[in-house]
């Protein structure tokens, strides 16, 4: 499977598991300590936004703080199915993986954003289905390719505080189990735990 399906394939069930957010979830924690679950989900939403103009051409000045502050409103799962529609819109062309992205970090390939945003959407759709208790199963496909590109950049991840030290995981752990835990999460978190992001 290709990285645009296997991202359009990540943010749709990442969709999917907002609209399985109950009223009872929304201020409860997460595996990112700072967060609760309506943050966590306002987080992912502001990617996708901001991944539209960004893949259009548009520099960081240009789209400014039209993205800032609460993204979810009143109706947070129709928001982040808005919000995921947009954002595989955007990857539509094939073109976009050659293209140059302005991020904060510098201009960058568009095929190494892609990479990003699928790690965002693998891993903290991980956190939002374990912070809400559903059955935390991420497609396979993405979990193996992100796996793959994330090897290199674990160390800069790490050192740069983006994410935490590995969790130490047994050698028979799953792909999945050692994906999340390369990004500092524990596989076995619950909601009565807390563990840094």
């Amino acid at each position: 499977m290709d990285l645009l399906t296997t991202y359009r394939r990540t943010v749709a069930g990442f969709a999917d598991r907002a609209g399985q957010v109950g009223t009872e979830h929304w201020t409860a924690g997460t595996p990112c300590a700072d967060w609760d679950v309506r943050t966590l989900l306002n987080h992912v939403v502001g990617e996708e936004r901001w991944s539209v103009p960004l893949f259009a051409g548009a520099s960081l000045a240009e789209v400014g703080d039209r993205f800032a502050g609460d993204l979810l409103g009143a109706d947070p799962a129709a928001s982040a199915r808005d919000a995921a529609e947009q954002a595989c819109r955007a990857v539509g062309d094939p073109a976009v993986l050659d293209r140059t992205v302005q991020l904060s970090a510098g201009p960058t390939p568009g095929r190494e954003y892609l990479h990003q945003l699928l790690a965002e959407h693998l891993v903290h759709g991980w956190d939002l289905a374990v912070a809400i208790g559903v059955e935390p199963r991420l497609d396979p496909a993405g979990v193996r390719e992100c796996a793959r590109w994330f090897t290199e950049r674990r160390s800069m991840y790490r050192e740069s505080g983006l994410t935490a030290a590995d969790v130490p995981v047994p050698p028979e752990a799953s792909e999945q189990d050692r994906l999340v835990a390369a990004f500092g999460r524990d596989p076995g978190w619950r909601p009565h735990r807390r563990s840094p992001s």
